[in-house]
């Protein structure tokens, strides 16, 4: 009977939990003391057991779970969280209480861990379940603490079957492959297996979200679009739908429809984290740091076992040049996930800008440690292309050339139409003294983006001093022969026209040329004709002066002042 009213009293809480009445469910629960008195001090449920004790342990974990769920929904988040932990150590099978704790972010990579040490898994289970439970319970953990490790299976078997060959074709194991894959960068070969995984159930809830995150990062916009009009119809009420429209928008470059849909998306599941973190990237595209740092502080607050939404923050305080206060979010989330490569990439960063070459270079190798994992995997994932070119900036700055360009053509491997990557190549060729190939790489780069400020002035700069090595052409000598004027003879006026008629006809043409001269350039009026008359006793005297003609080359020279090799000093961040 006692059972009866347990279960009774549950069914009531229930029914006010989905009414959203939070407060009289609550106050169900504490007159009629159906649960343990939990605090934030961690009290443990078998010290308040005494009411319970004869109901069975599904009952007891379920109402455990219900509590949880009124203070997770009066944004008590404390409480609730060890309320789910409570009914897990109470009912280890008990999943939705597990679910609870991991999709909603209330506990760290670590604190997820020590739970799951902590559940007597072998004094509820037999050993082989318990090895089953212990393994399903792993694959939803965070993945991004070892983003490389691959989960191994249980070898054990039930009932004669190997754990291997029951979970083969699992598809919350798949899922969980697939969320390993994307934390991986590995967007093609999950987006495969999402579509495995959703050709068999099209509506798998912890599937969706990995596939929509798949066709935003790899530009499917026509088949995001075409899978949120589908949800929008059949689940107008679910916020994962409207989720999937706002992405859509953000996808195609359009902010304000994007912000609207995530918004609404957010109104109907305040807890769904996704949703918060694709509202503030829709504000941090069009650089309004403000609104996405107050979006990214919600998501902060909501998911306090995610690292994530501190990492944009320290983004956006970096966009800012506040450097210290970057730092700050920095070390705060690599608290929480500390082998996350992203956070020791950015980290690095701050290192780089502080002019401490060392630490930055240390710090993108063990990013690049994180990343490569197996010595064998030796391509990574195009989303690494930023951390190569990185590596490459800092080992210019160290002068170690020869390391760096071998890190700037790893990044052209990775991504072979980035323009910055051959400037970066082209500055390190110009600083070893290789001109002609500094030369290339400009040329390549601008052939990729004309109007780069950085990579015009420098091919300027390279091709002034590859004018000063290279000879114009094969064989040349490298002084210039001076140039030898002809001896000019003077001849005689009376004896000039007979014995060189040629020269006589030029004289004569030279005059009346001179004479056009003076008439285009003589005063008006009457004096203009006396100056003609005595232009040609003056043009005779001329004939017999050399006439010598000065060209200037100060409009020939360059108005751009180039910087001397000496003393050029280009910072390329």
């Amino acid at each position: 009977m006692f059972t009866t009213d347990v279960m009774c009293h549950y069914l009531a809480v229930r029914c006010l939990l989905e009414a959203k009445e939070f407060t009289e469910a609550l106050q169900i629960i504490n007159e009629t003391e159906m649960c343990t008195n939990i605090s934030q001090s961690g009290v443990s449920y078998s010290d308040h057991a005494d009411i319970l004790q004869d109901a069975p342990k599904n009952v007891q974990s379920s109402i455990l779970y219900v509590k949880g769920r009124v203070y997770e929904a009066m944004d008590n988040r404390a409480v609730s969280s060890n309320c789910y932990k409570q009914a897990l150590r109470c009912d280890v099978h008990s999943y939705q209480a597990f679910e609870a704790l991991v999709q909603n972010q209330m506990l760290s990579a670590a604190e997820e861990k020590e739970l799951l040490d902590s559940l007597p898994i072998s004094e509820q289970c037999t050993e082989a379940e318990g090895e089953l439970l212990r393994l399903l319970y792993e694959s939803k953990l965070k993945k991004y603490q070892v983003p490389t490790k691959k989960q191994p299976f249980a070898s054990c078997s039930i009932k004669g079957i190997l754990v291997t060959d029951r979970l083969l074709d699992n598809l919350d194991m798949q899922v969980s492959k697939a969320e390993r894959l994307y934390y991986n960068c590995d967007y093609h070969k999950c987006f495969s297996l999402t579509e495995r995984i959703l050709k068999k159930d099209p509506y798998h809830n912890s599937c969706l979200p990995v596939h929509i995150a798949c066709l935003v990062e790899l530009k499917k916009t026509n088949a995001l679009f075409y899978l949120a009009h589908k949800l929008v119809d059949l689940y107008p009420d679910m916020a994962l739908a409207w989720f999937a429209v706002g992405c859509y928008y953000y996808a195609i470059g359009r902010s304000d429809p994007a912000r609207r849909y995530l918004a609404k998306a957010t109104a109907l599941d305040r807890l769904f984290g996704p949703a918060w973190l694709a509202y503030g990237h829709s504000f941090a595209v069009e650089n309004e740091h403000d609104q996405a740092m107050a979006a990214y502080f919600k998501a902060s607050q909501l998911m306090k076992g995610c690292h994530l939404p501190l990492l944009y923050i320290g983004l956006e305080c970096g966009l800012t040049n506040n450097l210290k206060l970057a730092d700050k979010f920095f070390q705060q989330a690599q608290s929480i996930a500390p082998d996350d490569p992203f956070v020791i990439h950015e980290m690095a960063v701050i290192s780089f800008y502080n002019m401490e070459y060392k630490t930055a270079e240390k710090q993108f190798k063990e990013a690049m440690k994180r990343v490569q994992g197996d010595p064998k995997d030796v391509v990574l994932p195009s989303k690494w292309e930023a951390l190569l070119n990185n590596l490459g900036h800092t080992c210019r700055k160290m002068k170690k050339y020869e390391e760096a360009l071998d890190y700037h053509q790893q990044a052209i491997v990775l991504n072979p139409l980035n323009p910055s990557t051959y400037s970066a190549i082209g500055f390190i060729y110009a600083l070893m003294g290789n001109t002609q190939e500094a030369v290339d790489a400009f040329h390549r780069a601008l052939g990729l983006q004309r109007d780069d400020t950085f990579t015009t002035t420098m091919l300027g700069y390279v091709m002034e001093q590859l004018i000063d090595e290279v000879p114009p052409y094969p064989g040349a000598p490298d002084k210039s022969p001076e140039y030898k004027f002809p001896e000019t003879r003077v001849v005689p006026e009376s004896t000039s026209a007979l014995e060189n008629p040629v020269a006589a006809a030029t004289g004569l043409q030279d005059q009346s040329i001179d004479k056009l001269r003076v008439n285009l350039f003589s005063g008006w009026g009457e004096d203009s004709g006396k100056s003609e008359e005595n232009t040609s006793s003056k043009m005779e005297r001329s004939n017999r002066d050399h006439v010598v003609v000065n060209y200037s080359t100060n409009d020939m020279s360059s108005e751009v002042e180039m910087l001397d090799s000496s003393t050029a000093h280009i910072e390329y961040n």
